[in-house]
């Protein structure tokens, strides 16, 4: 995972394809770290993307990014994120 400044990262997938993705809101919950990321291409309003939540985990103690499997974690870490931005953005 190669990180480009603080708000984009470069991820492979099990393929070799590389995606550049924009980190929109990092969150500590329940002693994992989350991120909500879109893709970097698409730097539109990031209100009107899909925004995907990927899970900060280690495997033969190298740093990777998976997708949340549990629906209840998906959600609760979710709504925890939107929470956060939307917050961020009433401040403005």
């Amino acid at each position: 995972m190669d990180q480009f400044g603080s708000d984009f990262l470069t991820i492979e997938d099990e393929d070799g394809t590389e995606y550049e993705l924009e980190v929109l809101s990092t969150l500590e919950y329940n002693g994992s770290t989350y991120m909500a990321v879109i893709p970097a291409s698409e730097s539109q309003d990031a209100l009107e993307l899909e925004v995907s939540i990927l899970k900060s985990a280690e495997e033969d103690g190298e740093p990777i990014l998976c997708a949340v499997e549990d629906e209840e974690e998906l959600q609760a870490v979710y709504d925890l994120i939107m929470d956060s931005l939307y917050e961020e953005e009433e401040e403005e």
